[in-house]
Order: structure tokens, then C-alpha cells, then sequence
């Protein structure tokens, strides 16, 4: 009995020690907030948040649930502590609430790789090259033998110069730089290969979300573009944005998602693309006039304490890319807390015209911007495949903020 007992308080003491862990290691590192906004840290009992810098005007309402609401522009920190004693400090960037223009215009998005990505692996006469190296399915390659691996073309040209001598490989896995050695083998053609099957760029369409004139920066999507044999999100170097001609809507059904149909005009430059990231894709405009834009449209990014559930209404091009429509919807749902995905909101498209035309949220609206009470909310990031009338969005202060870590 004693023995049981024992183990008991053991297991106990264990599981409370592996509570606590989880809850510290939650923690950020950093956060980015607006002024006026209010924070939610997750904390559980002994863990407190405090306000380091004491001068920096914020008003902190309970350590136990780690609220606190910052009322000044700048950078300050906060310190947690367990039982009084200090086990991490929070780097805070306080910034201007901030003011954009929604889009919702259908755009085309091509994206260029860093080096080539590895899509997949094949045997070359009967030999797998590559069989003694940990390369896998969405590493990156950057360079062989020293030279820079740009694109595909590159690629090839440094195989077939190699004359079946061992290659050095650098490449990149989950974004640790590593090297190995290839030795090419001549497939029946007479040309050199390593079985590695790789890609230097992707395209797509999607939906513009907004643009903010002071730093010529805009966003689209919502979430970020992955590659379609790894799944993994393309780590790119660069990236264009061009005008697109929509051809058709597939109309979503129950377990059948539909999705805007459309051809890129190559010859109609929107910007350029600096990153691909979970929250979108972000990037520089450089002709203002193709994204059918005015001042006047210009909205405050609320913050997420003044979204309300209930209406609010969507704009989106589905049926021509040089008309954007309002089209009513509610949001069902709000998860403020949720500070790691774009899943912050469950949508409902409600609006007859809408439904008759797509059936509800079909692929190519991912980014469509969301608007409640004169305000900018957030963008449409997933359909519900079971349901298309159905889906989600993301917080637009949760844009702005990445927009700002990576500008």
C-alpha cells in the first residue's frame, strides 16, 4: 500500500512538474501588439506577468490570467515569474493602430524558389544515387561543388559537367545548412542524374487582401503557398504579383470544393513578392493602378476585442478581376486567444448573390478581405470542404503584425 502511495505522489508530482513546463515553454518569446490592444497570456497558478520597464504606461488586470493592455507606442518587457522567481522575459513592440485598403481583387502569384526544391526521388538504371544521403522530400539545394543552384537549369548543367565524379551537395533541411556527396549515374540517353526530382518555381491565383500606401506593402491570401508534393510552405527568393483574367467558377458542392479558374497576364505587373509565409504572402506594390484601388476605401484594422459575432461582409472578384463586389456574411465564431494559426474566425457566407454564383467560399478567395462596423477584421483563409458555405478567417491584426516582423 505504502508502495502505491508513493508511486502515486511520484506520478503526481511528475504531471504537475510536466504542467508547468508546458505552460513556461508557451510562453513567447516576443510579442507585437497594437496600443489600446488587450493580451491574453496563458498562465495557471505561480506563474505571474509583470510589467519590467514600471515607467511604460500599461495596465496590467490580473496575473492569473496574464491580461495586460498597452496604451503607448514603443518597445518595453514583460517578466514572468514562477513563485517570485524571474524564468523569462517577453520582448513587447507596441505599434500605431494601423490603417489600410482592402482589395479583394483576384491576382496571379508565381514564386521563385531559393535554390531548387526536392519533390521526389527516382531509381536511374536500376541505381539510386542518392540512397546514402539524408536528403528528403522538401530540402532545398543551394549549391554544388561550390557553385550557386539558382534554378533547374543550373542544376542540370552542373551534373552533366560532372562526368560521374562525386558531386558535393549543399542543401538545406528544416532550415539546418547540411552536405553530402552524389556520385551521377548515366541513364540510357547518355546524360548524367542524381534520381532526385526537384522544382525552382510555383503559380497560382488568389485573392489581394489590402494595401497600406506609406509603405507601399500588400498582402494576399491569408495563408501561405505550399508545395503540392511536399506540403511543405515554398521558402522563396523572390515573387511576382500580375493581373489576372478570371475564365470560369467551378461552384462548390458538399465534399467537393470549388475554385475560381483563371490566366495570368504576365505582361500586367502588380508588384513583386518578398515573402511566403502561414499567415500569406507579402510583398511591394509597384503599379497601384492595376489594383483598382482609392483612398477613400481606406479602414482602421480593428483589433480583435472589437470584432463582433454576427454580420460583416466580404469583397471579392469571382466573376470579373476588375470588379470587386460586397457580398454579406456572419461570423459565427471568434477565437481570441488563437495566436498560431489563420483559423481565428468561423465564417458563413450568407449572401444569395454569392452563393448562386460560387456555392459558397471556393479556392481562389483565400485573402478576400473581411469588414465589420467600417472596420478591416481580417481575410478569408480556408473553406470547410464538407459545408462550403462555411469556413475561416484570420484576424487582420495578426497580418499587420507579420507584415511588420518581415518587411
Amino acid at each position: 500500500m505504502k508502495k502505491i502511495l508513493k508511486r502515486s505522489i511520484i506520478l503526481l508530482a511528475l504531471i504537475i512538474v510536466y504542467v508547468y513546463a508546458l505552460v513556461i515553454i508557451n510562453l513567447p518569446d516576443s510579442l507585437i501588439v497594437f496600443e489600446g490592444e488587450n493580451i491574453k497570456l496563458k498562465t495557471i497558478y505561480g506563474i505571474d506577468i509583470s510589467l519590467k520597464d514600471k515607467t511604460y504606461e500599461a495596465m496590467l488586470t490580473s496575473s492569473n490570467i496574464g491580461e495586460t493592455t498597452f496604451n503607448e507606442k514603443g518597445q518595453t518587457t514583460l517578466t514572468a515569474s514562477l513563485f517570485n522567481f524571474n524564468i523569462k522575459d517577453i520582448e513587447v513592440n507596441v505599434l500605431d493602430k494601423a490603417s489600410v485598403i482592402p482589395i479583394g481583387k483576384i491576382a496571379g502569384i508565381k514564386l521563385y524558389t531559393k535554390g531548387v526544391l526536392v519533390v521526389g526521388m527516382s531509381e536511374i538504371e536500376g541505381q539510386k544515387p542518392y540512397q546514402n544521403t539524408n536528403i528528403q522530400e522538401g530540402d532545398i539545394i543551394t549549391n554544388i561543388n561550390e557553385t550557386e543552384i539558382k534554378n533547374t537549369t543550373d542544376l542540370i548543367e552542373c551534373i552533366n559537367q560532372s562526368n560521374g565524379e562525386n558531386l558535393n551537395i549543399t542543401y538545406v533541411t528544416n532550415g539546418e545548412t547540411k552536405e553530402c556527396d552524389i556520385k551521377p549515374v548515366k541513364n540510357e540517353e547518355g546524360k548524367y542524374q542524381i534520381g532526385l526530382w526537384v522544382r525552382d518555381s510555383a503559380a497560382g491565383i488568389g485573392t489581394v487582401t489590402f494595401y497600406e500606401p506609406e509603405t507601399e506593402n500588400f498582402v494576399a491570401l491569408g495563408h501561405g503557398i505550399t508545395d503540392i508534393d511536399t506540403s511543405e510552405i515554398i521558402d522563396i527568393s523572390s515573387g511576382e504579383l500580375v493581373d489576372t483574367k478570371i475564365l470560369s467558377v467551378v461552384k462548390g458542392e458538399s465534399g467537393t470544393p470549388g475554385k475560381i479558374q483563371g490566366a495570368l497576364n504576365n505582361e500586367k505587373s502588380i508588384g513583386t513578392i518578398y515573402k511566403n509565409t502561414r499567415l500569406g504572402i507579402y510583398g511591394k506594390v509597384q503599379n497601384a493602378s492595376n489594383l483598382l484601388l482609392g483612398d477613400s476605401n481606406r479602414l482602421e484594422v480593428a483589433t480583435r476585442d472589437e470584432i463582433n459575432l454576427g454580420k460583416a461582409s466580404i469583397l471579392c472578384s469571382v466573376q470579373n478581376s476588375d470588379k470587386i463586389e460586397e457580398y454579406e456574411i456572419e461570423i459565427e465564431k471568434k477565437f481570441t486567444n488563437n495566436n498560431y494559426d489563420n483559423k481565428s474566425m468561423l465564417i458563413k457566407v450568407t449572401d444569395e448573390r454569392l452563393l448562386e454564383k460560387t456555392g459558397g467560399i471556393v479556392q481562389g478567395m483565400s485573402g478576400s478581405p473581411i469588414i465589420q462596423n467600417g472596420k478591416f477584421i481580417g481575410a478569408v483563409t480556408h473553406v470547410i470542404v464538407s459545408n462550403p458555405k462555411e469556413g475561416y478567417g484570420v484576424f487582420g491584426d495578426m497580418l499587420i503584425k507579420q507584415m511588420r516582423s518581415v518587411e
